[in-house]
């Protein structure tokens, strides 16, 4: 008799945590493998870190190749086709068939669908951008900063404010502060709408104290040199730095899974429409409400990915499956100067969902550390 396998896409959060779960609690026998076209973790928090000058890229990432002395298989490859109805994933060198399948491959991000965009300004969220954004942000003397959320929905969603308040203390560090300007525009008419109308007052309040100009309600249509287009009027730059379009991973769509481009539909089981596969983290939509999804942001795919793993622990131990994600995390707001606000949230609260805003503090910073530290221990 042939052992169980699980088969996971993706060695982010989710699938990390869930690999995690899983060979704690199921024999050795039962095979796991975790397969990403990456051979490298990092936390996207950790370019908010390069970006103010704490953190170097290559000693922040670990190798996914470390979760092998734990018993759970590693695979480094692009992943071609998923198969649903065989049980089968091919990747480019050959086939895997399993008894459980978790998607857990994440967003891929789409500049290319905001014409200019990636051509006039940097990307906030590519590595590669990362450093380049560091050092202009550093020789700036004077000028303009544009921050712009060009695409809904977006991961990690206080990044892009966290950046600009750290973008902020950079030029208070170097002196050019009070001759740059930083303009933040966004499609929604306030800050954060997950977070509901107060905590997005709070921190439109925050912004405001550090200087930062927060104009909601400008959906951006295209970018040209210093000068970016929305559809209700444009605005000069001298520096773009953009969270741009993402979209379901095209494997994931040719699969079948996430019908019209859209993400995967799935409830707090995070079972898909196929028998036996699930979908966890950025590459699942959660709904909350008809208008609110649950966030896309690693605290709670960690969760969903423990509580697809105890769900396949209880089919393979004949047990019943009683695991449902709680909708119950929480994410740290860099403000600088090694503070943070903690963003408390329960997104099944009813009527409404529950989020909470913590004051600014250097124990929250120590934690937002502690807690990247604890999973890279756990995990890898």
């Amino acid at each position: 008799m042939r052992p169980i396998s699980i088969v996971i896409l993706g060695g982010g959060f989710g699938g990390l945590a869930a690999a995690n779960e899983l060979r704690e609690n199921l024999t050795q026998d039962t095979r796991i493998t975790i397969i990403d076209k990456k051979d490298w973790f990092m936390m996207d928090l950790v370019k908010l870190w390069i970006i103010n000058g704490t953190r170097e890229f290559e000693p922040s990432k670990r190798q996914l190749e470390n979760v092998t002395k734990k018993g759970i298989e590693f695979v480094n490859e692009d992943v071609l086709k998923i198969d649903p109805v065989n049980r089968s994933v091919r990747t480019k060198y050959r086939q895997f068939h399993y008894d459980f399948l978790i998607l857990a491959l994440g967003v891929e991000l789409a500049p290319d669908q905001i014409p200019g965009l990636k051509e006039n300004g940097f990307i906030l969220y590519d590595i590669n951008d990362v450093p380049k954004i560091r050092d202009t942000i550093r020789q700036m003397k004077s000028g303009k900063i544009v921050m712009a959320i060009t695409g809904l929905p977006y991961k990690c969603p206080p990044a892009p404010f966290e950046a600009a308040l750290l973008i902020r203390s950079v030029l208070e560090e170097t002196g050019a502060s009070d001759s740059v300007q930083i303009d933040f525009y966004s499609p929604t008419p306030i800050t954060l709408p997950a977070g509901g109308p107060q905590v997005s007052e709070e921190i439109f309040q925050i912004l405001k104290s550090k200087k930062i100009e927060f104009l909601g309600n400008h959906k951006t249509i295209a970018v040209e040199p210093n000068k970016i287009k929305f559809e209700n009027g444009e605005a000069n730059f001298d520096i773009l730095i953009s969270v741009p379009p993402h979209k379901v991973p095209s494997v994931v769509v040719e699969s079948g899974f996430a019908e019209n481009g859209k993400f995967v539909l799935v409830d707090k089981t995070c079972k898909t429409k196929h028998d036996r596969v699930y979908a966890i983290g950025d590459v699942n939509q959660i709904m909350v409400t008809d208008k609110i999804a649950v966030p896309k942001a690693g605290i709670f795919a960690e969760a969903e990915g423990i509580t697809v793993a105890k769900n396949i622990i209880s089919q393979i131990k004949n047990e019943l499956e009683t695991s449902a994600f709680d909708g119950k995390g929480g994410c740290f707001l860099e403000t600088g100067k090694g503070t943070a606000g903690y963003l408390q949230v329960d997104m099944f609260a009813t009527p409404d969902p529950l989020t909470q805003l913590k004051s600014a503090s250097a124990e929250h910073f120590a934690e937002k550390e502690k807690f990247e530290q604890e999973r890279l221990k756990k995990w890898l």
